[in-house]
């Protein structure tokens, strides 16, 4: 088995890594401070051809792999977790229901433009009602003519309150349960449609996170996004992706935290040496090194089964669950290396702590990722 990145990836790595030094480090502070999302990275993400990672040339895309596609959002969020969020979100999310389930009509009217950056897309799961139990959502689309009707409204929606379309599911049929969920695109501007809250966040405070209100929203019959209740389908389809990019995710923060406390710990002087001298802090840069190539194994072991076109349910599962877990644990150890440097807004690992947080909560929670993995390990028990 080969752990190398090819040449390509390498330079792929370098060539987003170069870009967040210069483009997002500077300011990543005051996006934080200000919960301000830097609309005019999202056109140069998209002139470098990562907004649309996976998906074919014919539609804007980039035609790259999943294990591209997780360098790229490991390398934003070593410096940036919330443009990292809200990329991750637009390319897997909204733009991968699009290719997943889209007419061909409906990937050249969106695709493109996702593209480019143009466009900022959403995806619309979430409601007050139905956090992990996806299966539980409210929000109804009723057939009126060449019209559907949307009622209802959405939470914590990663590009909420900016996008230009979004993917929302709603129930189509109540006598069906998660089988009367079907998935439709609802384009800003549509009467009805409206950003609500936006969430004042502990962490990735740079990405957009608000509600999406849907009132007598009426959209043509045509933004119907898959077949009639197979939106639930779909939705777990596209999840098992996005764990992969939760992993990316965790992993670029864990690995921009523990190279600011190794270079801390070497420049760190106490009883006249670096603290790095100190077999205490070099315990827990080991525990930090080893915790993190260990969940970017299992992110690129998930990535490689998708990319081959193989199950990858459970090994998406874990590859989330664990990056998450240890990108708090490795945040942690930061600030502690760190000392009172740590815990002030003048270094970056305070913040990579708050971001941290989200992988453990988002797309799946922790407790949500060992079911799934302990139900398909209890199925493959003939």
């Amino acid at each position: 088995m080969d752990f190398e990145l090819s040449e390509d990836q390498r330079l792929l790595k370098k060539t987003v890594r170069d870009f967040a030094e210069k483009e997002l480090k500077p300011h990543s502070r005051e996006w934080d401070e200000t919960q301000q999302f830097p609309r005019e990275i999202f056109r140069k993400l998209g002139d470098l051809g990562l907004l649309a990672v996976v998906f074919p040339e014919e539609y804007g895309g980039s035609a790259m792999s999943t294990v591209d596609y997780t360098i790229v959002i490991e390398e934003l969020a070593r410096v940036d977790a919330g443009v990292a969020l809200s990329t991750a979100a637009h390319n897997s999310l909204s733009s991968g229901h699009i290719f997943l389930a889209g007419t061909e009509a409906q990937k050249k009217k969106y695709l493109p433009k996702l593209a480019t950056g143009e466009f900022v897309g959403a995806w619309g799961l979430t409601e007050n009602h139905a956090g992990s139990d996806a299966g539980g959502t409210r929000t109804t689309a009723v057939r009126d003519g060449d019209h559907w009707v949307l009622n209802g409204s959405k939470t914590f929606i990663t590009n909420g309150s900016l996008a230009d379309v979004a993917v929302v599911m709603a129930v189509t049929d109540k006598t069906k349960g998660k089988k009367g969920i079907s998935a439709f695109l609802v384009d800003r501007g549509t009467p009805g449609f409206r950003p609500g809250k936006k969430e004042d966040k502990l962490g990735v405070r740079a990405s957009d996170t608000s509600e999406l209100i849907l009132e007598d929203c009426r959209i043509p019959a045509d933004h119907l996004l898959g077949a009639p209740g197979m939106g639930f389908v779909d939705t777990l389809r596209i999840l098992d992706r996005g764990r992969i990019g939760i992993a990316a995710f965790s992993l670029g923060i864990a690995q921009g935290a523990f190279e600011a406390a190794l270079g801390y710990a070497k420049d760190r002087r106490q009883f006249n040496q670096a603290i790095a001298e100190f077999q205490g802090i070099q315990f827990k840069l080991a525990d930090m090194a080893v915790k993190i190539d260990g969940a970017r194994l299992l992110m690129l072991r998930a990535a490689s089964l998708r990319d081959s076109g193989r199950e990858h349910k459970i090994e998406s599962a874990m590859a989330k669950y664990y990056a998450s877990e240890i990108a708090v644990q490795v945040a942690l150890d930061a600030i502690q290396i760190h000392g009172g440097y740590g815990y002030v807004k003048d270094y970056p690992v305070e913040r990579a702590l708050r971001d941290s947080k989200l992988g453990t909560i988002g797309e799946g929670t922790s407790e949500v990722q060992k079911l799934v993995i302990a139900r398909e390990l209890l199925a493959r028990v003939s």
